[in-house]
């Protein structure tokens, strides 16, 4: 009952900040459910403690007891993950398979060890001792894109295809990528002496990938193959709800990556099963099914990264370096585009305008917030958290706000 109760209230919160939005704010679904609960959650620590304690006290233990980190990385974003991937056509993908791969892997690595590097040397001008491994920790749960807030002003912005599936496509993965190798450090600074042991973690990581996208392909075979046998849309959706749920069991069973599972269980169904194994009317009803489910899960996740603001506890203590982040994760961001982009043989190479719109295109959301929580070390946890909803906060709004003008200043036309 106390599961229901909770959903209930946020489902009730998201719904009415998406009214309030569509009806006065005008501003992209996500955004704007943020942006209102961002406004309710500073107006609650300022002023609702003393106008209406009880109502402010009851929200902030509400969204204390829900285990944000939980319920993302445990169910939400393998729906996300899968709903946005069985949408991505395979002949758009294989055409920026190179940079999508790129950018997925290398430059989610290049860019963690950047923001490593960079702020392990900064803190301590800012009296603050932050071990090499914490600061590596950091660099790898903020350094994963996050499209979900972009991808419709892009689309308006009228961008080139190349362009859209580079952004989602990178986002797709380097999000599965980006998570084994946050828990490969994250086991590292558990370890006596937090001793780097360079086979393990390299076996490691590659039981979790490659484990991980032979499951999605496993599991996305099965269930085309399913589906074909009945063509009936209703059981198609539950095969694929089961595909989702049961998939991320088995992955954490197996301990391989639950979300690079989704993706190619996703990219599988929505590419081969939908070719070969339904009717029209399947694929519409199913196609229908996952937006919703999308559109309905980033309203909750959205309205939860705004909320959190009334759990971080102390403000004053990190604001500084916490604005310093902002600029080192957006170097970063540049290096780990750049590197590549003069060093990987691209056909055609990179446009400076393009450059900068994967640079500036590079939004943090709901995955980076939910590792945050996730540290356990107190010493450094509210540190590391406070920073992470700085550059969340500032790549939804700042950058998510203005990515349409920037293509349109930056971008020539038919550019990639």
């Amino acid at each position: 009952m106390e599961l229901y109760y909770s959903l209930s209230i946020l489902i009730v919160l998201a719904s009415v900040f998406a009214y309030l939005n569509l009806r006065f704010l005008k501003l992209p679904s996500t955004i704007g459910i943020m942006f209102i609960a961002i406004v309710v959650s500073i107006f609650a620590r300022i002023a609702g403690i003393y106008m209406f304690p009880e109502i402010t006290e009851d929200l902030t233990t509400l969204i204390s007891g829900v285990d944000f980190t939980e319920i993302l990385m445990g169910g939400m974003l393998n729906f996300l993950l899968f709903a946005g991937a069985i949408h991505v056509r395979f002949a758009d993908l294989r055409e920026q398979r190179l940079p999508v791969l790129i950018f997925s892997t290398i430059s989610v690595i290049i860019s963690t060890f950047v923001i490593g590097f960079v702020l392990y040397y900064v803190t301590p001008f800012f009296d603050i001792e932050l071990p090499f491994l914490y600061c590596l920790l950091f660099g790898s749960l903020i350094s994963p894109t996050d499209p979900i807030a972009v991808l419709g002003i892009l689309k308006k912005a009228k961008v080139s295809k190349s362009l859209e599936t580079k952004v989602t496509g990178e986002s797709l993965f380097n999000d599965g990528v980006a998570v084994v190798l946050f828990v490969v450090i994250f086991q590292l600074t558990q370890s006596p002496g937090m001793e780097v042991n360079l086979g393990k973690t390299t076996l490691l990581l590659a039981k979790e990938i490659f484990g991980g996208l032979s499951l999605g392909v496993l599991l996305g075979y099965s269930a085309s193959k399913a589906i074909k046998a009945i063509d009936d849309y209703i059981v198609s959706v539950l095969i694929t709800l089961s595909v989702v749920m049961g998939g991320y069991l088995i992955a954490h069973s197996f301990h391989i990556s639950g979300p690079l599972a989704m993706v190619a269980a996703g990219l599988f169904i929505g590419n081969y099963g939908k070719k070969t194994a339904m009717s029209d009317i399947t694929k519409e009803y199913l196609s229908k099914f996952w937006e919703l489910i999308d559109e309905i899960l980033n309203a909750i996740l959205f309205l939860f990264i705004g909320l959190e603001l009334l759990i971080i506890k102390d403000f004053e203590s990190y604001w500084e370096i916490s604005i310093l982040a902002i600029f080192i994760v957006l170097f970063a961001r540049f290096i780990s585009i750049w590197i590549p982009s003069i060093v990987v043989p691209f056909n055609p190479r990179l446009s400076r305008g393009t450059l900068k719109m994967l640079v500036w295109g590079g939004l943090r959301g709901g995955v980076s917030i939910a590792l945050a929580l996730s540290v356990n070390e107190p010493e450094y946890k509210e540190l590391i958290l406070e920073m992470t909803y700085f550059v969340v906060v500032f790549s939804i709004f700042v950058q998510g706000l203005t990515i349409g003008k920037v293509s349109q200043r930056v971008l020539k036309p038919g550019e990639h």
